[in-house]
């Protein structure tokens, strides 16, 4: 068969989608519902609000239907699936409420039971006054909203509360083997249904009569400890039997116990405390009765198999001390004694809102090499946040050891220090076999980003003697949170894509219960990553209860002062000489990005309302800290810029391209920017007029300090100096060309290459983008010598990396270097979402197209719906295909005039769908409805 090449799969592609609409002038067609979702999840498990969030979005029952509206929805929430699918709503009927918006929330309270199944369904009303049936109903559970009939149990004495400082902190106890728990009932007539809500911390692992109630891990979530502690809930109601049932919870360390292990990596030692369970299940019986068995002093424990447990430094596994059936009913009490009942974490208990960490993708082994007489080495291709899963025989007692790596050293060997392990400090997992045949094991309460595993005490199967322990098989389990992964790109050039890959790559890496900088080295929750890279972290992730949470440890994070550290939850507290890793503007300013970036996204102000108080408090605070002419100078900067090593320090600042005042004044300025329209989306209207006229005097003092006007430039016109306020609308009237010139002049003078960096990258984008030179950004992603992305593909990298330059030492899994990414949905695909658009859609489609690229295609699923958007160049032709979600209304704009654009193979002004079209400038702007069109742009 021919061999497809990068072109022909991409022209193929297109122009098989690129057909004219055969349903051109069809009638609109009836609405249906489609993923349906409760405070933004599908099929919640735990939720404790009495007035739910419902959403939903719609799709037309006729594929080929345009300009599909909805002009009313109904929604009930029922006791039973049955009166939900028959529209019954004894719990709720909302009645038929006209609007075309995809959201509901109750007007009052909804009396709904504790730790109960309640089932919703949606229907809907098109513009055509058709009416779709009403959605399978979905299921949500309820959480403990009625105060907790359990206690805190623990296996043995607490020890004092420690927060690190900086890297060094006090010891806390050393490791022993983690405790499991069990407790025993019986169940004396029929269930209806049972629900268990549970936290352990740190983590916990759940069964009943012998079955995990989850294929989730790390649960629950990582908070501050002090504030907030999350707890999960299940339906387990098929676990249970007639008569005698046991639960079981075993517990790991986590970030709630990272212990003083002197042979063991660690980023810091701190603890919150003795690990410790809550568990409550509340078995409602056919009969209507109900009954609870919680966690009390009737519980056992014991040691568990796992003796090391350690969120950094690995986990070890002695299977030998493992328990037949320790977690069902009937098991031998000998060896368990009675659990202590203790005092609760200070924090207050709350459902976890976000998904839970779970395996997405499994990496088989690609390679297998011997760099070292006895030690393999194994490569499963791709670099990610990864947990082993072994398979081994052999002799009781042997231990196997597991060493992850992102990298190798020039000897095949691991190459360790990018995952801030050392030689005498390593990460590993050591795996003791039981000598029961063929065992299987994966660490339950740890992972590290890691391509690479180096074993050591065992052989290939194929290559073992009848003495050696024996790999069955080794693979590599990619674990993230379990988010809806809803964007998809594709282009002409196979470079993009390959970045897109990389990017992504890191950003799921990345998306723990936390948004962290890395998945091993440090693990934490470094906020300005949130912010810069909040669009593209939206764009390939379902995230908007990720930035709900991220809002909620900013809330936690907050000192007295109104400062925000730079990391949440804040596990490590920089001070003295590190106080600049603790408070810098750039970061703490995602309290206010990054919770607007997310409302633009979903529309939703939650986001706004949880964070309103802090944003507040910090926006006085940066304040506080101007200088005599208004400036914020302080912080870190632009971190990992490009400045060379000759480049002049300036005060206490390290050495960077651009003065810190330039990004610290500008952060702040766009903060304010954001608080206008927050305060007056939230009806706070005096403080909208304040931050206004604080923004407008910040704006005056950053120009008067930095813009030269003599040259048309900023500071010392870095490429960061120039982009952050091009983006931000702060230059002067009239000037903007010359800036951008500025801009342009520097980044071609160094062969297409970036200098900014963490942070001033993030503004190169926008402001290439958004002033018509996204040539200029496409020349730059087309690079391949450093500093590039196409560098660190040409280099072996499959994750983005710490560094522009990938070095061995440095992190070869961080995000924050991802902001491209959205450009090549917002840009190249032209898809953006912004809810604040001031009386537009929010919905705009306008593809930017670049010379040299032949075809681009970008999906997103959006909070409206799938949007998808492609173009290819034919001929002196360009075709564009567009699908705006059903019921939604899109802005298109199309470079090329009306006269000149052919829809479905006929002019505009006769298209379904279509109205308000008009020219600007050689660009056709259109007001477009739902459905999938074909857009021909003739030479």
């Amino acid at each position: 068969m021919p061999k497809l090449t990068r072109r022909g799969l991409m022209a193929g592609t297109l122009a098989s989608s690129l057909i004219p609409n055969i349903a051109f002038g069809a009638p609109a067609g009836t609405l249906r519902p489609v993923t349906p979702r409760v405070e933004w999840r599908r099929r919640p498990e735990g939720i404790d609000t009495p007035r739910p969030r419902f959403t939903w979005t719609a799709e037309a029952t006729d594929p080929a239907a345009q300009g599909v509206r909805q002009s009313a929805w109904r929604i009930v929430v029922a006791s039973s699936a049955a009166k939900a699918a028959a529209g019954t709503g004894d719990i709720w009927d909302s009645r038929k409420v006209s609007g075309s918006g995809f959201s509901a929330r109750p007007d009052h309270d909804l009396k709904m039971a504790a730790q109960t199944p309640y089932w919703w369904a949606v229907m809907l009303w098109s513009d055509d006054g058709k009416a779709s049936t009403w959605s399978a109903p979905e299921r949500f559970i309820t959480g403990v909203t009625d105060g907790w009939q359990a206690t805190w149990i623990a296996a043995d004495k607490g020890w004092p509360v420690h927060i690190a400082e900086s890297r060094k902190g006090a010891d806390n106890p050393g490791p022993k083997a983690m405790p499991l728990f069990r407790r025993a009932f019986t169940i004396g007539k029929p269930v209806r249904h049972a629900v268990i809500s549970i936290s352990g911390l740190g983590h916990y692992q759940l069964s009943i009569n012998g079955r995990e109630t989850t294929a989730s891990l790390l649960n629950p979530g990582w908070t501050d400890y002090r504030k907030t502690v999350l707890y999960n809930s299940y339906d387990v109601t098929e676990l249970l039997q007639p008569g005698a049932n046991a639960l079981g919870v075993m517990l790991g360390n986590g970030m709630y116990n990272v212990e003083q292990v002197a042979t063991r990596y660690k980023k810091f030692v701190g603890t919150f405390g003795q690990l410790r369970l809550i568990a409550q299940l509340a078995i409602t019986y056919e009969d209507g009765s109900r009954e609870i068995v919680g966690s009390d002093d009737r519980w056992l424990t014991r040691p568990g198999p796992i003796v090391f447990s350690s969120i950094f430094g690995g986990e070890d596994h002695d299977a030998r001390r493992e328990i037949a059936d320790w977690d069902r009913a009937g098991a031998p009490r000998d060896g368990w004694a009675p659990v202590l009942v203790v005092d609760g974490p200070e924090g207050t208990l709350k459902p976890q809102g976000i998904p839970p960490m779970t395996v997405g993708t499994t990496y088989p082994t690609v390679a297998i090499t011997e760099p070292r007489p006895g030690v393999f080495v194994y490569d499963f291709g791709k670099n990610c946040s990864s947990r082993p899963v072994l398979t081994v025989r052999g002799p009781a007692g042997s231990t196997i050891k597991l060493s992850p790596s992102e990298v190798l050293g020039d000897d095949g060997l691991i190459e360790p220090r990018s995952i801030g392990a050392r030689p005498n400090l390593p990460v590993c997992y050591n795996y003791t076999l039981a000598g029961r045949g063929d065992e299987t094991w994966r660490p339950r309460f740890t992972y590290c980003g890691s391509r690479y595993l180096q074993v050591e005490g065992a052989k290939p199967a194929d290559r073992a003697g009848p003495n050696d322990i024996a790999i069955v098989a080794l693979a590599s389990e990619f674990v993230h949170t379990d988010l809806h992964q809803g964007g998809r790109f594709d282009s002409s050039q196979k470079l993009l894509v390959q970045t897109h890959d990389l990017i992504k790559q890191a950003v799921l890496s990345n998306t723990a219960s936390v948004l962290t900088d890395c998945p091993h080295r440090e693990k934490l929750g470094w906020l300005e990553q949130t912010h810069l890279n909040a669009e593209t972290v939206l764009y390939v992730e379902d995230g908007i209860t990720m930035y709900e949470k991220m809002l909620a440890d900013i809330v936690d994070a907050q000192l007295p002062s109104g400062q925000i550290p730079e990391i949440a939850p804040e596990f490590v507290q920089f001070t003295g000489v590190d106080e600049m890793f603790r408070d810098s503007p750039e970061w703490g300013g995602t309290v206010v990005i990054g919770a607007w970036k997310a409302y633009q996204f979903y529309g939703d102000t939650r986001v706004l309302d949880i964070g309103y108080p802090a944003m507040k408090r910090y926006a006085d605070y940066m304040g506080s800290k101007r200088t005599d002419r208004g400036l914020v100078d302080y912080g870190l900067g632009d971190w990992l810029d490009l400045a060379p090593p000759t480049t002049p320090r300036i005060g206490n600042q390290r050495p960077t391209l651009t003065t810190m005042g330039v990004t610290g004044t500008a952060t702040y300025y766009q903060m304010l920017t954001c608080l206008v329209d927050i305060a007056g989306l939230l009806g706070r209207t005096a403080d909208a007029a304040d931050f206004a006229r604080r923004a407008d005097e910040v704006k005056a003092a950053f120009n008067a300090a930095f813009f030269n006007a003599a040259t048309g430039n900023y500071d010392r016109n870095s490429q960061t100096a120039n982009a952050m306020p091009l983006a931000l609308g702060m230059v002067p009237a009239g000037q903007e060309a010359r800036v951008l010139a500025a801009l342009v002049a520097d980044i071609q003078s160094r062969g297409d290459h970036v200098t900014a960096g963490d942070v001033g990258f993030h503004y190169v984008v926008r402001a290439l983008a958004e002033n018509g030179r996204s040539d200029v950004l496409h020349a730059m992603l087309s690079r391949t010598d450093a500093p590039s992305y196409g560098a660190q593909i040409m280099a072996g990298a499959t994750a983005l990396t710490e560094n522009w330059d990938p070095s061995r030492g440095g992190s070869q899994n961080h995000f924050m270097l991802g902001h491209a990414l959205a450009w090549l949905y917002s840009g190249l695909g032209g898809i953006r979402l912004d809810f604040w658009a001031r009386g537009a859609t929010p919905l705009t489609i306008a593809p930017q197209l670049v010379q040299g690229l032949e075809a681009a295609e970008a999906r997103y699923d959006s909070v409206l719906g799938p949007v998808r958007s492609a173009w290819r160049r034919s001929g002196a032709a360009t075709r564009f295909e567009i699908t705006v979600p059903a019921g939604a209304v899109a802005t298109v704009r199309l470079p090329a005039p009306l006269a000149k654009l052919r829809v479905d193979g006929a002019p505009v002004a006769r298209a379904r769908g279509i109205s308000g079209a008009t020219d600007r400038h050689g660009e056709a702007t259109l007001s477009v409805g739902s459905g999938r069109y074909l857009f021909e742009a003739l030479a």
